[in-house]
């Protein structure tokens, strides 16, 4: 029995030793922080998947409409922790989101308490406030990534590049995407 057992230890081990070693620091953005301080990059999301797709996963947090118009990496199911409202806010010039009520509900679905998770959003903030619910709910392996699928804003002034979310993220690290949808993968609110 020990002997069976024995193989499973060291893979374990080794992913945990693997996942670990690509941590990143903690954001400098505390809006991008979690209790766990489980975070990565998109690089190193994308290097943890690859070393265990079957125990690794990466859920997009964001809005069906984001996921849809804007793109995704191929394996990412769609779970958004919030969803678009369609009632534009005059004052704040934008289409604020609400709470997505079965976000929590739909990962305990798909995916026990210490299943390692990658969340991901369009630049990270929304990812950290996925991964509280999730730690809140009993979730002890939720990785937030901390430039998202986006990336950062260019804040310097005089560069052409200012406003533009192109300091990092999934799509500017020329990870694989795609706009091609999943029925298996795609949000679908009941």
């Amino acid at each position: 029995m020990l002997q069976q057992i024995r193989p499973l230890l060291a893979s374990l081990l080794l992913l945990c030793a693997a996942t670990a070693a690509l941590a990143a620091p903690p954001p400098q953005d505390t809006r991008k922080h979690t209790s766990l301080g489980l975070y990565v990059d998109a690089a190193e999301a994308y290097a943890m998947w690859q070393k265990a797709p079957d125990k690794v996963t990466i859920v997009d947090v964001r809005t069906p409409e984001e996921y849809d118009f804007v793109g995704h990496p191929a394996m990412a199911p769609n779970i958004p922790s919030l969803v678009w409202t369609g009632v534009f806010d005059a004052q704040k010039k934008a289409y604020p989101l609400a709470e997505n009520p079965r976000f929590v509900e739909m990962m305990k679905a798909r995916f026990k308490p210490g299943d390692a998770i990658v969340l991901m959003c369009r630049s990270g903030h929304r990812s950290a406030m996925a991964a509280k619910k999730l730690i809140e709910a009993g979730f002890t392996n939720v990785y937030s990534m901390v430039d998202g699928f986006e990336g950062d804003t260019v804040a310097d002034k005089a560069s052409p590049d200012f406003g533009k979310r192109s300091l990092n993220g999934w799509k500017n690290a020329r990870l694989p995407w795609t706009n091609a949808l999943d029925e298996k993968l795609v949000y679908i609110p009941r």
